[in-house]
């Protein structure tokens, strides 16, 4: 019979590793060499896509775990642990989720539950301005993922740990589950802005880039009336979240730019 969970026992890098968000790719590919875009290099979508808003703020986690304790994280690092008094002020991270997270249900199954949000706003990134005028902080859930086989996963090394977690070894809610989750749990979601064909999705750069503004003319995120208002882009995913790609305004004016000169 497994040891019952204990955070005080756990491996901290170990539980880092396993529970942070995997890179996503580039609706259009990206030249290792100059870093634009390459025509025609896309993901392939085989069936329905829907575009939610990619909010320009800083990845978070909430990481609930089997004993009922959870912990706060940033994109790389753990900052906070229930009941801790004093903790890593990073991007304000856990001063926007430290009650929130304490709310949460704990679970109920021997499994681990990460809450992936987007913290934007306030002095969070550059593009704060483009939410808020009044350095207002909000947070928006984008994905859920449930890790029942975290003890085998604790077990393996650091490397094999990444290969795992970047190879899809995490298990993430549909789109059905997510927004129930969101629901039950209290948190919005990136805004959901349209679902598509794979095969309705442009493949040309310069029709991508217009298919962008089309879709998001303008944030809708913003938490003040204040706000710039100007959008970071389009995450495209299938509603079983098997196929996932970003696509950046700012990628396509670039490349764009490029091939104009």
């Amino acid at each position: 019979m497994e040891e019952q969970f204990d955070v005080r026992a756990a491996d901290l890098g170990a539980l880092n590793s396993m529970t942070k968000y995997p890179s996503i790719p580039t609706y259009h590919a990206l030249d290792p060499g100059n870093g634009s875009l390459i025509e025609d290099d896309t993901v392939a979508f085989p069936g329905p896509v829907l575009g939610t808003e990619k909010v320009d703020g800083t990845n978070s986690r909430i990481i609930s775990l089997p004993d009922g304790t959870f912990l706060l994280g940033s994109r790389e690092e753990l900052l906070y642990a229930k009941g801790d008094l004093i903790w890593n002020p990073a991007q304000g991270i856990v001063a926007a989720l430290r009650e929130v997270a304490s709310g949460l249900a704990p679970v109920t199954d021997d499994c681990v539950r990460v809450h992936f949000l987007e913290v934007y706003g306030g002095k969070v990134t550059a593009a704060s301005k483009q939410y808020t005028g009044a350095k207002a902080v909000g947070f928006r859930l984008f994905d859920v993922a449930v890790i029942p086989d975290h003890r085998a996963v604790l077990r393996q090394d650091a490397a094999a740990i990444s290969t795992w977690r970047d190879g899809g070894g995490q298990s993430y809610l549909d789109e059905d589950a997510l927004a129930g989750t969101a629901a039950r749990d209290g948190f919005a979601l990136t805004p959901r802005l349209f679902q598509v064909d794979g095969t309705e999705l442009p493949k040309e750069l310069d029709k991508t880039r217009a298919f962008l503004a089309e879709h998001l003319p303008a944030t809708r995120s913003a938490l003040d009336d204040e706000a710039g208002g100007l959008p970071e882009g389009i995450v495209l995913r299938s509603p079983d979240r098997a196929v996932i790609a970003k696509a950046r305004f700012g990628d396509y004016d670039r490349t764009l730019r490029r091939r104009s000169r």
